[in-house]
């Protein structure tokens, strides 16, 4: 017969699975900066076994302002490209560049788009822009998403004076202090991940 301690020791020895991650590219604009912060972001998640990333672009989604509860076949479609990896996802990475101090609009409407989605899971935040680094467009994100019921990550990865950050390979200058604020913002995320999905396989989330 096991005891409690042997017992508890074989469990925590099975490994969890790989938690699910939608990287979301949030601009649209033309001549946008986000491809080259997501390619830099996805090679650090890469260089780990704890996550397996999907990158949802909302420049590949034509999603309308105007929001209905019987969608078009149109929009159907259009929202087939990323509500089930949305679903699916166990947790989220959300890039943003700041636009007059907050988010841009192609961002807000992907997230207004879905609700149930979101519910009771993580969200870590990267941010690129001028002085401020994009941190304004942080901070109004995190209230969007505490609406949702969705819990954001403390800390962040911002770039500030973005275009001057990377060299022409795509490459930070100062590789060092990005690298260390993803590690820090990835190791939270997880976290977060694994417990939050724990949490809603033994009870529905209630809130």
């Amino acid at each position: 017969m096991k005891t409690a301690t042997a017992a508890s020791t074989a469990s925590d020895q099975v490994p969890e699975s790989p938690v699910r991650v939608a990287v979301v590219i949030g601009s649209n604009r033309e001549g946008r900066f986000g491809p080259v912060v997501a390619n830099w972001l996805l090679d650090r998640i890469g260089e780990r076994d704890d996550f397996l990333p999907e990158v949802l672009d909302i420049a590949s989604v034509d999603l309308p302002t105007v929001m209905s509860r019987s969608p078009s076949p149109e929009v159907a479609a259009e929202l087939a490209k990323v509500t089930p990896a949305l679903a699916d996802a166990d947790a989220f990475v959300v890039l943003t560049p700041e636009y007059n101090h907050s988010f841009p609009a192609g961002l807000k409407n992907l997230i207004d788009w879905h609700y149930g989605e979101w519910r009771a899971k993580p969200v870590a935040l990267v941010s690129y822009g001028g002085v401020s680094g994009g941190l304004r467009a942080v901070e109004h994100l995190r209230h969007v998403f505490a609406e949702l019921h969705a819990v954001t990550v403390r800390d962040t990865v911002s770039f500030h004076g973005a275009g001057a950050a990377f060299d022409e390979a795509g490459t930070p200058r100062d590789p060092v202090g990005p690298a260390a604020a993803a590690k820090t913002m990835l190791d939270q995320l997880g976290w977060w991940a694994r417990s939050l999905r724990e949490a809603r396989a033994r009870r529905p989330y209630g809130g």
